[in-house]
């Protein structure tokens, strides 16, 4: 889904941003470190696998949306944020219509920084005249990402240019460990049918062999948060109570009473439900999430064989 900010304060936090001194950064800054602000917590821990054991003392890493159970929608750009994307060296966004809130706030803040547009460096192109934007969920784009973070992090700090550069490579031989795992999952799955309500997990199942069978009309309803025909919502539980499915894959972060009913009929029905959110859950890593959503989707396709 897009991440649509509450504009309504904006203006008021940029006067309150002016009254702060040049000197000023966020809380997160390091004295002498290249600064990065980041969208969200995905590509922040994305940034840190870069950093690896380097630390704040070499790169400051800012998230603008963190928590797991945070609803978008509600979101409320902060002064801290706004002077934060002021005084980046490197801001990596998204895009692809996810957080445009970021070039707002780039554009207010004057900010001089480096972005980097996650969607336009994956090179993922609209299907049917759909841009999935959620490219954290793909790999192999997440590996080219990495990359381009690792160069931009170099061009501001050629001491440790080699290190970036090292780490990124190492993260992305760990990324095609998971993309072994979806191999692994697609050899023995291949042409399952699945269920979503949003398509932030869709190029993990892709990946994986199997073939979404949910309406379009559904998935894009509950994505730009419209509401569903009657007609629709009932041919998607129909994909339950007829078995077309083996399990139904929805995003846990934004429900509703159409979504819910959705995965109250899988539940009653004996399809697995498989939640994922779009962004880290506390305490977890990027590597560490994504092997649990693939582990939790291979379980959930054992269950309902």
């Amino acid at each position: 889904m897009n991440i649509i900010p509450n504009f309504k304060k904006l203006g008021a936090l940029l006067v309150a941003a002016a009254l702060v001194t040049a000197g000023c950064s966020s809380a997160a800054s390091t004295a002498g470190a290249v600064s990065l602000v980041a969208s969200t917590s995905v590509w922040a821990d994305v940034t840190r696998q870069v950093v690896g054991g380097l630390g704040s003392s070499r790169v400051s890493i800012k998230a603008i949306i963190t928590s797991p159970t945070a609803d978008p929608h509600s979101y409320e750009v902060s002064t801290r944020d706004e002077l934060a994307i002021k005084n980046a060296d490197v801001i990596v966004e998204n895009g692809g219509g996810y957080d445009d809130f970021m070039a707002t706030m780039r554009s207010a803040a004057g900010a001089k920084g480096t972005v980097l547009d996650a969607v336009k460096i994956s090179g993922v192109r609209a299907v049917d005249g759909d841009l999935n934007e959620h490219v954290w969920y793909d790999f192999p784009a997440v590996a080219r990402i990495a990359q381009r973070i690792a160069d931009a992090l170099a061009e501001k700090d050629a001491t440790d240019a080699a290190t970036f550069r090292a780490n990124a490579r190492a993260f992305a031989v760990k990324l095609r460990g998971l993309e072994q795992r979806e191999a692994a999952v697609k050899a023995r799955f291949a042409g399952e049918g699945v269920a979503i309500t949003e398509p932030v997990p869709l190029y993990m199942l892709t990946a994986c062999g199997l073939v979404n069978r949910t309406p379009r009309a559904f998935s894009s309803a509950v994505e730009d948060g419209q509401d569903v025909a009657v007609r629709v919502l009932q041919q998607t539980k129909d994909l339950f109570t007829s078995h077309q499915v083996k399990a139904l894959v929805y995003n846990a972060q934004t429900t509703g009473p159409q979504t819910s009913s959705v995965v109250n009929a899988a539940k009653a029905a004996g399809v697995p439900v498989v939640p994922v959110t779009e962004t880290l859950p506390k305490g977890r890593t990027y590597l560490g999430w994504m092997t649990a959503n693939l582990a939790a989707v291979q379980s959930a396709l054992a269950r309902g064989a």
